[in-house]
């Protein structure tokens, strides 16, 4: 038996047994008797410090994701502690890499640490396929699942997303108005966010009658820039013309700074390249690097509001989605 189960017997919302689960007094006392008969029916005894009878929570609340060296997802990790902390909420983090069995036992693992909610940040917990979601399901049938920069239509899961499609489609636009036509995208992720941005420029390129195929996948390391280089060097030598680069993320848009510099050519004249989360890595490479800001503090901060609200049982949005913003330096024209 879980909230779930209980929110379907008692014909009313997930948020509404939360509510009551919490003594909150924005619930009528009919709903409420409603509710707490059916947990006396069926004996459920929700998350060991259950709030509606009484005791304390764990004030705790546990975090996934895929890759902590990322400098994304590093990142995200920190505001969302921070933002936690300030709110007198410990957190738990699982670093699960990004195989299926390994991601539904960390699941399971934070369940079992009777956390408050779960976190999963980055797009990588989520699939195509709706079996492969079970793990996320059962879990959001117990505790609220949040998820950053994903979204999944599932009760009792919140998300907070950027408009990567658009941001993506938006520069890409503006990239061929000022010029350059030939543009190679370079991505290493099929995530849903990844796929977002892949749309986005196939989209604009299409909108402007131009190649959208020029897209190409790097399976290599994210932290290898030299190797991501070579890559670029390859699809040269293979007879591939390109004379600007949108990366989906800045350690690629790096690489692309670099293979243009060791082309010998000019940029932005010549070469012009676009980045994506306008990390500190905008600043390392000459000139600095024009990218894409996906709002990641605000994004989070509103993650924690919404599960904030989500915990004191109140009605919160299912998805927010925030717009990006074109950060201009000296790597587009």
């Amino acid at each position: 038996m879980t909230i779930y189960d209980i929110s379907e017997k008692a014909g009313v919302s997930i948020a509404t047994v939360s509510r009551v689960l919490n003594g909150s007094r924005n619930v009528s006392e009919k709903t409420r008797k409603k509710v707490l008969d059916v947990i006396a029916l069926y004996e459920y005894t929700p998350n060991a410090f259950a709030r509606g009878l009484g005791l304390n929570t764990m004030k705790t609340i546990g975090i996934m994701c895929a890759d902590s060296s990322d400098l994304y997802l590093a990142k995200a990790i920190y505001y969302i502690e921070q933002k936690l902390r300030s709110n007198g909420y410990d957190s738990l983090l699982c670093c699960t890499g990004y195989d299926l069995d390994a991601k539904a036992s960390s699941m399971n693992l934070l369940i079992t640490k009777k956390v408050d909610g779960i976190i999963l940040a980055g797009s990588n917990f989520i699939y195509e396929v709706e079996t492969e979601n079970k793990y996320i399901t059962d879990a959001a049938s117990q505790i609220p699942v949040m998820l950053l920069n994903a979204d999944l239509d599932i009760p009792n899961v919140y998300s907070v997303v950027s408009d990567d499609y658009t941001s993506m489609y938006k520069a890409t636009l503006q990239m061929i108005q000022s010029g350059t036509e030939d543009i190679l995208y370079f991505y290493n992720s099929a995530s849903y966010s990844g796929k977002r941005k892949l749309s986005g420029f196939q989209d604009a390129m299409e909108k402007k009658g131009l190649d959208s195929g020029l897209a190409r996948f790097y399976q290599g390391s994210h932290e290898d820039i030299t190797d991501m280089t070579e890559y670029l060097k390859n699809l040269c030598r293979s007879g591939l013309k390109f004379h600007g680069v949108i990366a989906a993320d800045d350690t690629l848009a790096l690489a692309a700074v670099k293979y243009a510099r060791e082309m010998h050519y000019r940029i932005p004249q010549d070469f012009t390249i676009l980045g994506y989360n306008n990390s500190m890595l905008t600043v390392c490479c000459e000139p600095e690097l024009t990218s894409i800001d996906n709002k990641l503090e605000t994004l989070c901060q509103h993650l924690i509001n919404t599960l904030l609200g989500v915990l004191a049982g109140k009605e919160m949005p299912k998805k927010t989605v925030f717009s990006g913003e074109l950060i201009r330096r000296g790597t587009t024209r």
